[in-house]
């Protein structure tokens, strides 16, 4: 484990880190946490009771945050002609076809999503191994025809989340500038889209903690029986 710094650790003594808070009172006290020179983001970490080894219990989704992420993501879109010319006129960063493709085979990978048309796909299958997770595909909307509305959401706060290899989902509601009742609205949308993907397979809790932090600061524990609260 890293070695903590000393302003670290002073975040750390300053609060109980064993104590469970409502979500409202955990996000007061991550803002209070952020002592770094920026705009840290809201970090938060949602363990789930799945078994990450099996495919039919993985999670994944797309939930579109009412405030956004505070972040503003680049965006990559590869298709010809109307839907190229979409694309661009909804903000997409990059557009292109078998000029991007080639692109980023040689090894360009400075956006953070890519959409794809479906008579794309052809071409881009062939970037599974260079795009990994960055790979367009159908369950999170990203092969799709509806190219406009699709850029739009993402510049507009839309959020994809999957778990990781130990069953958890990371992911940011914001930064600790929002107002709390905008990160409030932002974490419930999460939960919400989380529960909602709930794998049919999955018995016993769903939800097994949570935890938020700011991006430099220590973590704080939620009591996920409120959490639960505010989506019943």
């Amino acid at each position: 484990m890293a070695k903590r710094g000393k302003r670290y650790r002073q975040l750390a003594e300053s609060y109980d880190r064993q104590a469970l808070h409502p979500v409202q009172d955990a996000i007061e006290l991550v803002k209070k946490l952020a002592t770094a020179k920026f705009d840290e983001s809201v970090d938060v970490a949602i363990v789930l009771g799945i078994d990450p080894r099996k495919s039919d219990q993985r999670v994944r989704g797309v939930v579109q945050l009412p405030y956004g992420t505070g972040k503003k993501p680049v965006v990559a879109v590869i298709a010809k002609g109307e839907k190229a010319k979409e694309a661009e006129e909804a903000g997409a960063d990059y557009v292109g076809a078998e000029d991007l493709v080639d692109r980023i085979e040689k090894g360009f990978k400075d956006f953070d999503y890519l959409i794809a048309t479906p008579d794309m796909m052809r071409l881009v299958s062939r970037l599974g191994r260079k795009l990994g997770p960055l790979m367009p595909s159908p369950r999170t909307g990203t092969v799709t025809s509806e190219v406009r509305e699709v850029v739009r959401q993402i510049k507009s706060g839309r959020l994809d989340f999957r778990t990781d290899p130990q069953g958890v989902v990371h992911a940011v509601i914001g930064k600790v500038s929002f107002p709390t009742e905008q990160l409030l609205e932002n974490f419930r949308a999460l939960l919400d889209a989380l529960l909602k993907a709930r794998p049919a397979t999955q018995r016993g809790q769903y939800i097994r903690s949570i935890t938020l932090s700011p991006t430099m600061g220590p973590s704080v524990k939620v009591d996920v029986g409120q959490a639960l609260q505010l989506v019943r």
